[in-house]
């Protein structure tokens, strides 16, 4: 199968690893230093099963890729457009196109029925860009549950717990080629699950992410800092509420464990991927992370206190670094 990874960052380059070694024929579209270390050595992934050497075709440009059996997407929230405007090359008829990415997908609300049915989220997806040039019959959801850092160019270091990856039809359908691209990744060594419930488990993951991230982001430091604070820990409880009220009313069943969370949080170093893209000076993901979510809140008349507090106050220090332009 011949798959291309489009950005291969932390987490799109170990999801590439994986894919080639479980025998894919891998490419990937990557820039700078870790384009030209992929080029000359492929990809070294240091994980939890130990280290290997992966394989892989590397290009900036699409077009020299030619078409692909599946894409996936692991670039952050605020690349969108690049990828609208890139991705034509690798799309053949059937080509599907994996989203694994953080937050509020672009195609949220494709495939469901009722009042919001294939609405738009020009937040997320400016002008369409994404779903005109992709279209959303191709979207895949993932989900990825991996701690992983680029600790040099071409080599990733996983660090944490189990690597996990979730795929699912925004449907719900259990389809052949959703299984096909959870095969290979399995074969790779990674955790691969496909659910007919993708969006149950986007706003599990949007629920740790919030717990910790805004909070994160105004003290610029990782969870086991912030949750030896008491009164910062205990107000992941008022968060998880929040976030379970807004996924409840989106028709989605989640489970929070804000104890487990803070307990994890006190004995990681992890730092948020957000937070770290403030202490680096990259293009932070406000709005697929933080003010998406409370945007479907105001649609379905959910209150959010705690969060709408969390996220302005987060919103603006974004701003203020210059890492985040949006209204």
């Amino acid at each position: 199968m011949k798959i291309c990874v489009y950005g291969a960052g932390a987490v799109g380059g170990y999801v590439a690893g994986r894919l080639a070694k479980g025998g894919a024929e891998v490419s990937v579209i990557a820039r700078g230093q870790q384009l030209a270390a992929i080029a000359a050595r492929g990809l070294e992934i240091r994980a939890e099963d130990g280290t290997f050497q992966a394989d892989v075709a590397a290009s900036a440009d699409p077009a020299a890729l030619g078409v692909q059996d599946a894409v996936i997407v692991a670039v952050k929230a605020p690349s969108l457009p690049d990828i609208a405007a890139g991705i034509a090359p690798l799309l053949g008829p059937d080509t599907p196109v994996v989203f694994a990415m953080n937050g509020i997908p672009w195609w949220y609300f494709h495939g469901v029925e009722g009042p919001f049915a294939e609405r738009r989220l020009p937040r997320i997806d400016p002008g369409d860009a994404v779903w005109t040039a992709v279209g959303p019959q191709r979207a895949i959801g993932g989900v990825v549950y991996v701690g992983c850092t680029v600790i040099e160019p071409g080599v990733i270091a996983v660090t944490g717990y189990r690597s996990r990856l979730v795929l699912g039809e925004p449907d719900g359908r259990m389809t052949r080629r959703v299984q096909a691209i959870a095969d290979i990744i399995a074969a790779g060594g990674m955790t691969c699950d496909v659910t007919p419930r993708i969006r149950d488990v986007i706003w599990a993951k949007l629920c740790n992410n919030l717990g910790s991230g805004p909070m994160g982001v105004l003290t610029q430091s990782g969870s086991q800092t912030i949750f030896a604070d008491p009164v910062l820990a205990g107000t992941v409880h008022q968060i998880s509420a929040e976030v379970t009220a807004i996924a409840a009313a989106m028709g989605c069943i989640i489970k929070p464990d804000p104890d487990g969370q803070i307990a994890g949080a006190r004995k990681s170093r992890h730092v948020a991927s957000i937070v770290q893209d403030l202490l680096l000076g990259r293009p932070m993901e406000i709005d697929a992370v933080f003010r998406a979510p409370l945007e479907l809140a105001r649609l379905a008349g959910v209150t959010t206190p705690v969060l709408d507090l969390l996220v302005g106050l987060a919103t603006v220090r974004a701003r203020a670094a210059g890492l985040y332009a949006g209204s």
